[in-house]
């Protein structure tokens, strides 16, 4: 069953309109309209551009609790009473999106209360693990263990926790998936995720020198660094020499709709 769950942020409007900061549904988070207050104190600011700087702190916190970050952002909206008052918001929004590039709308309408000059929505899609090892997007396939090959063979685990700023991250995990794949002995990748945040990523291999020849990789090695420098909070690495294995998939139902 698809998760459905709703996220509070302890706004007073929430409760008296009856709606969520933000509703995680699947993959897809969906971040309520997100003005310049701030909820703890419930006092905003005069300036927009402090207000804009305020709503993105409000959109982080609940996409954290999402389990996702500004990167997986992939549509924003802006709704603002005066049009001059967007281009000053600029700088703001570009160091939030500037480097994910969703899409984006600005609106000129009025907002609930005077005293708003921003409002903004956005909708992200979550990429598993959010806060782990590295995992791509690029395929559709239905998920699937890497199968149990023939020992003996040596699997990586890499476990980690991220951080909250994952500029680039996206890409340069995109790359090292594409860029493994050419190591000779490479075998496959299984990821995890915890309710928690912990990543796990398994990469497995079939002798000691592949393992050896993508560690010593020049391009995983600088993202390794840039890694411990910016993207994770702390990370183990194991490394083992696998000598049993064995593997089980259920014969599919010839009554399910998803055969043939």
């Amino acid at each position: 069953m698809t998760e459905r769950r709703a996220i509070l942020s302890g706004s007073t409007f929430e409760g008296q309109i009856g709606y969520a900061r933000a509703v995680v549904d699947g993959d897809w988070v969906h971040v309520s309209g997100t003005t310049g207050f701030d909820y703890a104190t419930m006092t905003i600011s005069d300036d927009v551009v402090e207000q804009a700087e305020q709503c993105l702190r409000n959109i982080e916190a609940a996409l954290a609790e999402a389990e996702c970050t500004f990167a997986d952002v992939v549509r924003v909206r802006y709704l603002l009473p005066d049009r001059e008052d967007f281009e000053p918001c600029w700088p703001v929004l570009r160091r939030a999106f500037g480097n994910v590039q969703p899409a984006a709308t600005m609106l000129m309408c009025g907002l609930a209360d005077p005293r708003m000059k921003i409002e903004i929505e956005v909708s992200a899609r979550r990429r598993f693990p959010p806060h782990g090892g590295a995992m791509s997007n690029h395929s559709e396939a239905p998920v699937a263990p890497v199968e149990a090959y023939e020992p003996p063979y040596y699997v990586a685990v890499f476990t980690t926790v991220r951080t909250q700023d994952q500029s680039g991250y996206s890409e340069t995990d995109a790359r090292l998936e594409d860029l493994v794949k050419d190591v000779p002995g490479y075998l496959g990748m299984d990821h995890a995720q915890t309710p928690g945040g912990l990543g796990i990523t398994v990469s497995y291999f079939r002798d000691a020198d592949a393992l050896t020849q993508w560690r010593t990789n020049a391009e995983h090695r600088a993202a390794q660094q840039r890694g411990r420098a910016e993207w994770y909070q702390s990370y183990t690495l194991h490394v083992a020499k696998v000598e049993r294995s064995n593997g089980f998939t259920r014969a599919q139902d010839p009554q399910s709709p998803t055969a043939g």
